[in-house]
């Protein structure tokens, strides 16, 4: 069995709790094997901090399965990190860079079955010159660079009772009238309804599209965008054979009935996907990057500083993106 490649994530934040909790839970989550991408000093330190019983082994990937059942599997020589929980080191930046290239590699190379990242922190790659602004378009170049195919990424956020894509995503609220076209959610819905098909075996997947205003624009009176941005993309979707439905007004998408209906949620902000996904499942959601040539799942949450090493962090979302992440890479994958 391929492991998944577990990358190291932000040293200074809860990624080696998470990771080490996790594997302490193997057993009993029937976790699928996992190799973590970072060193094996840092995750013995921790475990020691955290009072877990952690035992490591340095393998390659191909070893990792068979290591799992008595040992957290961690890459050889990879390099120590240097923050301490809380205390983010600038010199870490290079080894979790390092770790989401190796997890790429070693999926490309098929050394392991897909990846899950850690939470990082953003601003401190920023600053020590991370060209990107996070995983999603660092991994989209992966993605060109190690299996020559350029694609857009779409970001999905999925959780046991709902999965929804948000067509803008990290934009000021301002800013989505103007930045919402009808070319941009076609082709956002094309690519989630043929990620449903590839990575979930939905055959036939049926997208439910909000609309942006208040009762989805009441026929016109509150905004022309359900009418006239909306509405065209609703029909371009239907045409190409996608079994699509708005728009919706959002504040009547998600209750139970309403969400038996569709397989996801297409909405048009960032707020409007997520808040439902995490009210939800706010320990359970996880983080899906479809578009790309490989697998890419992420606990939905952040690095969580503020409790790193005090054995606070709930291993939750990281197990749920372990077993989203498997059962995505065993859904046969249609050309």
């Amino acid at each position: 069995m391929l492991p998944i490649a577990l990358t190291l994530g932000e040293a200074a934040g809860v990624a080696l709790d998470i990771t080490i909790a996790a594997w302490a839970r193997r057993e009993r989550e029937r976790l699928p094997p996992f190799i973590f991408l970072g060193s094996a000093a840092n995750i013995a330190e921790r475990a020691i901090l955290l009072g877990i019983d952690c035992p490591t082994r340095e393998v390659e990937p191909e070893e990792a399965a068979l290591v799992f059942p008595m040992a957290l599997p961690c890459l050889p020589g990879f390099p120590e990190a240097k923050a301490e929980p809380g205390l983010i080191a600038r010199e870490d930046a290079a080894l979790t860079i390092q770790s989401i290239r190796q997890a790429a590699e070693f999926v490309a190379d098929g050394r392991c079955s897909s990846m899950v990242t850690n939470p990082i922190a953003k601003h401190a790659l920023n600053e020590a010159g991370f060209a990107y602004p996070g995983h999603t378009e660092y991994l989209a170049d992966l993605g060109e660079q190690l299996f020559g195919e350029k694609r857009r990424p779409v970001m999905m956020l999925a959780g046991p009772d709902l999965r929804a894509v948000p067509v803008t995503i990290h934009v000021p609220l301002c800013d989505v009238p103007r930045l919402l076209t009808t070319e941009l959610i076609v082709e956002t819905g094309k690519i989630a309804a043929e990620e449903l098909k590839r990575r979930f075996a939905i055959s036939s997947p049926r997208i439910a599209v909000s609309g942006l205003n208040p009762h989805a624009g009441e026929k016109g009176v509150i905004g022309k965008e359900d009418i006239e941005v909306i509405r065209p993309a609703v029909d371009l979707l239907c045409q190409a054979g996608i079994e699509a439905e708005g728009p919706l007004p959002a504040d009547t998408m998600f209750h139970p009935a309403a969400r038996r209906r569709y397989d996801l949620a297409l909405c048009m902000y960032h707020d409007q996907a997520l808040i439902p996904v995490k009210a939800l499942a706010f320990d359970h959601a996880v983080n899906v990057t479809l578009g790309l040539p490989f697998v890419r799942t992420s606990p939905d949450h952040g690095t969580a500083m503020e409790i790193a090493g005090t054995g606070r962090a709930r291993p939750s979302s990281l197990m749920a993106a372990l077993h989203m992440a498997a059962e995505m890479s065993r859904s046969p994958v249609q050309a």
